[in-house]
């Protein structure tokens, strides 16, 4: 089965920007809440002494997010067809 490129990075991309706007919205209405998961996920690591979540910028974090996500299917569906044949 060969998948798509194109569709697998426009459907990375929207998954990447609903995460990404999900992210902001912990971060904005529930800062302790996205702080533990963070922590959870980085092992535990303290995160009291460099914890300062920023709201300004939202647009270019949101934007660079989604492209990665985007180039990051592309190159899944890619890779994948490659290893397909």
């Amino acid at each position: 089965m060969k998948l798509n490129e194109n569709a697998v990075a426009k459907t990375s991309g929207v998954l990447g920007a609903w995460f990404f706007l999900v992210c902001y919205l912990l971060v904005f209405f529930m800062p302790e809440v996205y702080k533990a998961i963070v922590q959870s996920w980085m092992h535990g690591v303290d995160l009291n002494l460099i914890w300062k979540p920023m709201t300004g910028n939202f647009l270019l974090g949101f934007a660079s997010f989604s492209a990665v996500s985007w180039v990051s299917g592309w190159l899944f569906a890619w890779i994948y067809n490659k290893f397909s044949k």
